[in-house]
Order: structure tokens, then sequence, then C-alpha cells
């Protein structure tokens, strides 16, 4: 991958990430339809996009169900599913699956992407998540939701054992002599035999280090710890940011910190989400866009808020009033610090603040024909935001048929992405080395 490439990654949710597109007549309201996710997967792959992303909590997104029955991302597929699915039906596009550190054994997760890896042939990633939704600690038999540092103390642990399993076998271990008899060398075992404060783990994993030596590793926290915990481990950071100030202030932080950590300049991407309208025409986005707006209600941008730890009641504060600082949470720290930014920032009301995050999140908002977006997305690029972006279109599969018409042109025509896959797996599409095979002490099986 070229630097002065940006990255593209497509953030699927198969009814689209306007919260309401679902309603327009022509759109699919099917989440869970594997064909329809299919097509959407061979679009991206068509327009030699880095990768899909699939996001997942280990449970229902929100606690209020009299809400939920009104949002089509209440119902979704179990993403290492889908992915293993979908690596049958593409070949050079990378395959995201989000796995919670909080709910998993790492020898779980390590495994599984590890087989996706494999089945794949190197385009697999692990967005890391430490689930920041309590109510779905009861799924488990957990009876003590962990606070939020500890749920990153926890998950820095987890890396380490995850990334010992992977290097549980050494770069050609497999040898398959037929005339000897002898299939490993033992020689290139690791047994990890890791015990700590918050895992056991004695390893070997049960196959051949994988075609990316690790799966890329992909981080979404941008709260303090979630940082750190980034500037340690990620390779991708996929990150909430609204306005070009904050964004390359964010992208100045990271580089420091990666950089405090000993790694080198260019081994992390930073692709913050950008939820995008695009049309023939500016007029034609906007029609679009109001459409879809005309279906929003505020008490749904309420319950998405709750669902990230705002405790706003509404019968006390009134739909009308400023939106009222609020205390912290031990939901997603970092996107309360963004979204009370941007409500401070704009002024707004509760009301204001509801239907804004119903539709984009806190995320970076862009509307306009293919040259107006392209605009848009090269000014955070070569300002320093961004190495890229997670895309988060309003519906399937037409904004992202739009987008490849009118935006992908325009950013060719700039030299800013590219026009053909320049290798085979994600790690090629992103420009990150393959990982260093850490030196194992000599161990055999017992």
């Amino acid at each position: 991958m070229r630097d002065d490439f940006m990255n593209l990654g497509l953030f699927i949710l198969p009814a689209g990430h306007h919260l309401s597109a679902w309603r327009l007549p022509e759109q699919t309201a099917e989440a869970t339809d594997f064909e329809h996710i299919a097509r959407i997967a061979r679009t991206a792959e068509a327009a030699k996009l880095d990768a899909l992303f699939l996001a997942d909590v280990d449970g229902s997104w929100g606690s209020r169900w009299e809400t939920m029955a009104r949002d089509p991302g209440t119902m979704f597929l179990e993403p290492l599913t889908l992915l293993s699915a979908l690596a049958a039906i593409t070949s050079r596009i990378g395959l995201i699956g989000s796995a919670s550190t909080t709910y998993n054994e790492p020898y779980h997760l390590a495994r599984k992407f590890a087989s996706l890896d494999h089945i794949s042939h190197g385009r697999a990633a692990w967005n890391i998540v430490t689930s920041f939704m309590p109510h779905n600690a009861a799924n488990f038999g957990i009876e003590r939701y962990p606070d939020h540092e500890e749920r990153y103390r926890a998950a820095d642990e987890y890396m380490s054992v995850v990334k010992g399993l992977w290097d549980s076998w050494g770069d050609g271990a497999v040898v398959r002599d037929k005339v000897t008899g002898q299939y490993l060398d033992l020689g290139k075992l690791k047994i990890l035999d890791h015990k700590g404060p918050y895992f056991t783990s004695k390893g070997p994993l049960t196959m051949p280090r994988s075609p990316q030596g690790h799966p890329v590793l992909v981080q979404a926290g941008s709260s303090e710890d979630g940082r750190e915990f980034a500037s340690s481990h990620a390779e991708v950071i996929f990150t909430v940011q609204s306005v070009i100030e904050e964004a390359k202030s964010f992208y100045a932080d990271m580089a420091r910190r990666i950089e405090a950590k000993g790694r080198p300049p260019g081994s992390v991407k930073i692709m913050p989400g950008a939820f995008v309208v695009v049309g023939s025409t500016y007029d034609e986005a906007f029609e679009r866009f109001e459409r879809m707006q005309a279906f929003v209600e505020p008490e749904a941008g309420l319950a998405q808020l709750q669902n990230y730890g705002f405790a706003i009641d509404i019968e006390a504060h009134g739909w009308d009033a400023p939106f009222p600082e609020l205390p912290e949470t031990q939901g997603q720290q970092g996107r309360r610090e963004i979204v009370m930014a941007m409500a401070r920032r704009e002024k707004l009301t509760v009301r204001q603040l509801c239907r804004r995050i119903a539709v984009t999140r806190g995320h970076h908002f862009i509307i306009g024909d293919g040259r107006q977006v392209a605009d848009a997305l090269e000014q955070w690029f070569v300002e320093r935001a961004a190495d890229g972006f997670n895309l988060m279109l309003p519906s399937f599969p037409d904004s992202l048929d739009s987008f490849v018409e009118h935006v992908l042109p325009e950013l060719r025509r700039r030299k800013l992405f590219r026009s053909e896959y320049e290798g085979r797996t994600l790690r090629d599409h992103l420009g990150l080395a393959r990982p260093a095979l850490r030196e194992p002490a000599l161990a055999r099986a017992e």
C-alpha cells in the first residue's frame, strides 16, 4: 500500500447506518439476509476497498426493548461465522470482526481468528473490544461487571496471551516429510504456559502460524485507557471524530504515544468513521438524506445515548433545554467526551443532539456530490487527521453503489486511492509489516 493512498474500509450494517433508512419503500428491511450481505461484499471488493468491518456486542445493543423494537440493528449475525462465509465468496478484501476480551477466553479467540486468517489466505483482522454495555454481563453469568479501567487491564494481559498463542509454532514448523514420517518440527514449538492475574493458558495453538503471522489488530477506543491500549497493541484505530481539529489532535496524540512505545512510524493506521451521503448532485444527496430524516424520532437518539452510558431523565430535563453536563460513565468514555464536546460547541438542545446521534452516532458527517465528498475526505487525509476512513453509509446497497460511482473515480483522479489491489493480504493493503516471530524458549510437548 502506497503512503499517498488513503485506506478505505466498509462498516457493514445490512439495513444501513441511518437508523430509519430501512423504512424507505425501496430499501431492504432484512438484517440477516446473507445474499444481501454477500452482494455488498462483492461490490466492495470490486471497488478495491481495503476491508469489510463488522461490529458486535455479546447480547442486545440496548436495554430498552420498547425502543429496540423499532431498530433493525437489534438483529445481527455473529461476525466470525459471517466473515468465514464471506471469505469463501471473496478473494482479496480484508475481513474485520469484533470480539470481546471480557466475554471470551483468550484461547478461543486466538484459535478462531487464526482459523479465519488461514481460511481467507491472510485477510483476517480482529477488532478488539472490552464491551461497554453492563446489561450483557448477565448472558455469561457475570454478577460484577468490571469497571472501565479493569477491563483494559485485563485486555492488556489478554493480548499477551493471544499473541503468545499465535506464536506457538515458528514459520516452517509443518514439514510434512512423507519419507521420514515427520509431520511437525518440534524445535519450532513454544509452550506458552501463561499464568497471570486474569488468565491462565498453557497452549500451544493447534494450527500453524497464520498467513499474516498474526491477524491484523484493530481497536476502537478513544478514552485515555483506550489510547494507551491502542498505542501498545493496535495496528488500525477506528475512532469517533466529528470535526477536523479534534481529529488532528487525536492523530498527533496517538503518533506521540506510538513513538513512545518504540513502534515505528506508519505501523498504526488511524481510520475514523465517516457517515457519507452522496448523490450525483448536492441537491440529490440532500433530498435523499431528508427522506430518511423524516422518519427519525428523538427517542431513538435518546436510546443510543443511554446505550453509551448517558443517564438523561427526559421528564425532568425536557427535550428543548440545552443538553446538560453529565457524570462520567463506565461505558464508552471516549465517545462520551466527543458527544459532550459536540453538544457544547454547537449549543445543541437535547432534542437536536438526539436526532443527530440517532443518525451519525458522533462520527464525521459528509454530504454532497462526488467532488464535495472527495474534498472532505482529502482534507482530513492530507492534513493528517486520518490515514483513511471506515465508511458508514446510510443504506445498502444503493449508498455503496453511489459512493463507488461518484466518489471513487474522483479520489482516483487525484491519485488518492488505488485502482487495483497491489497485494493479496490485508497487511499488504494497509502497508503493515508481518509481525516477527518472538524467539521461543526451547519447549517440547508433554
